[in-house]
């Protein structure tokens, strides 16, 4: 096979060659890891390196948002899951069918650019076949896990869970408290297939191996956050790490949203008191059943509270005729006045708002990071994956939250809504919330945990 041409510079870019230090960039193609692929992107870029981008054609980022990268396109021939429970079975997939392709992509690159100006790839930690491929022509990389410490200690752990019986999950045991992973239960562990085996195991058992034959760790996490499961990690791991979070406030992500945010509502919002509004939203990949819209939008109208509400394309499951968002018929009319219904929102604009008073989230990292950043305590409901993890964090470790769990009901939804907006339990976790948003605040200020381990970061890249 003749390797493809090397891809094309966009306007500029031949300043950059041969008088930087590159860094190499490959992103998961989902928007909660995208978001901190290029917010680490923006961050390298400020130290100096010049920005190489691969990417998949699947969410394909438009280069022309982002004219200080240069983006190499990777064919992946992999086709978009239609539903949460194919998301691993893609993931494992897409790393298998990029292999190659990226790594005639990389030759051409590395033959253009001379080896010794590449310092090395950053790849999401799901794509061990990068990984692999970078090895084989002499890449040094590093491992950017999207979501927390805990759950990257988690993986780790897998082997473990399953010797000591935790794993494969049993009934009887979901409430059994997880002791080598406190404040853990097994029904938080991140399981997809309630054998805990499969095609999760093997995700799980190539994301670890990728972090171990890496030459470090990346983290869009925080000291003040997650102290005990950091050390945890530098105990276990032979290679560095470095939590160099949270990332929105050191970069902006840029325009690398899949999803075109209503801008309107932060004018909407502005019409609000402080702490008043509940912000609800379930991220860009989660799903409920037509039922479950249901019961939520009539929880949200009893509570009273007034509300801005993602409700965006493809978030309901299950038959084609059901897939319509159709909010209940009378909705509009019960919550006329105190409502906004938007399909995306800018997110990190809204929970910065002094109306937003409390954030209904399917507790993916990106998502509580920023909350708790902002002060803002949460409503937890999560779907799959690392979610329940955090949302025990969220209200066990932390308490800035509670959980939304089980089947949703109209009446718990109307009560978990009371008890954030209104009660002292709310007051309190907003109190709480307010002291870890100075915590991440004083650890990205100079001097703090986060911008020492960036320095670190941009040493070790240099080093290598």
């Amino acid at each position: 096979m003749t390797p493809p041409a090397a891809p094309t510079m966009a306007a500029g870019d031949a300043v950059h060659v041969g008088r930087r230090r590159h860094v190499l960039l490959f992103p998961l193609p989902y928007q909660g890891h995208i978001n901190p692929m290029f917010r680490l992107a923006g961050l390298l870029h400020a130290r100096g390196f010049a920005v190489t981008v691969f990417h998949t054609q699947l969410n394909a980022p438009d280069p022309a948002r982002h004219p200080e990268y240069r983006f190499v396109p990777v064919p992946n021939g992999s086709p978009v899951p239609v539903a949460i429970e194919d998301v691993v079975a893609h993931i494992l997939e897409l790393g298998r069918a990029c292999e190659a392709a990226f790594r005639d992509r990389l030759a051409s690159v590395l033959e253009e650019y001379s080896r010794d100006t590449v310092a090395c790839l950053v790849a999401d930690a799901h794509l061990l076949p990068i990984f692999e491929a970078a090895a084989r022509l002499s890449v040094p990389t590093l491992a950017l896990r999207t979501g927390s410490a805990a759950c990257c200690a988690c993986f780790l752990a897998y082997p473990m869970l399953f010797q000591k019986g935790y794993l494969p999950v049993q009934e009887s045991q979901r409430d059994m408290p997880v002791l080598e992973l406190p404040p853990y239960r097994v029904r938080d562990l991140l399981v997809i297939g309630e054998d805990g085996g499969g095609l999760a195991r093997e995700l799980i058992t190539r994301a670890t191996a990728a972090v171990k034959t890496s030459s470090g760790l990346i983290l869009n996490t925080f000291d003040a956050l997650e102290r005990r499961e950091l050390e945890g990690l530098r105990r276990d791991l032979a290679v560095p790490v470095f939590d160099i979070g949270p990332l929105h406030k050191f970069s902006p992500a840029g325009d690398s949203s899949l999803l075109l945010p209503d801008r309107s509502c932060l004018e909407w919002l502005d019409a609000w008191p402080p702490e008043s509004v509940l912000y609800v939203s379930f991220g860009s990949v989660a799903c409920m059943s037509a039922r479950d819209l249901v019961e939520t939008a009539w929880g949200i109208a009893g509570s009273g509270v007034p509300f801005l509400w993602v409700v965006r394309p493809g978030m309901v499951s299950g038959p084609a005729d059901h897939r319509q968002q159709q909010l209940p018929e009378g909705f509009g009319a019960a919550t006329h006045g105190r409502g906004m219904v938007v399909t995306w929102a800018p997110q990190e604009d809204v929970l910065g708002h002094r109306a937003v008073g409390g954030f209904w989230t399917h507790a993916g990292w990106n998502s509580t990071v920023e909350s708790i950043c902002d002060g803002v305590p949460m409503l937890c409901s999560p779907y799959f994956g690392d979610q329940m993890g955090n949302t025990r964090y969220v209200e066990h470790a932390w308490r800035v939250g509670i959980e939304v769990g089980g089947n949703i009901e109209r009446g718990s939804v109307e009560a978990a809504i009371f008890r954030l907006m209104t009660h002292e339990d709310g007051a309190q976790m907003r109190t709480r919330a307010g002291e870890l948003k100075k915590a991440a605040a004083e650890c990205t200020a100079e001097g703090g945990s986060s911008c020492l381990a960036v320095d670190k970061l941009f040493t070790h890249m240099m080093s290598l």
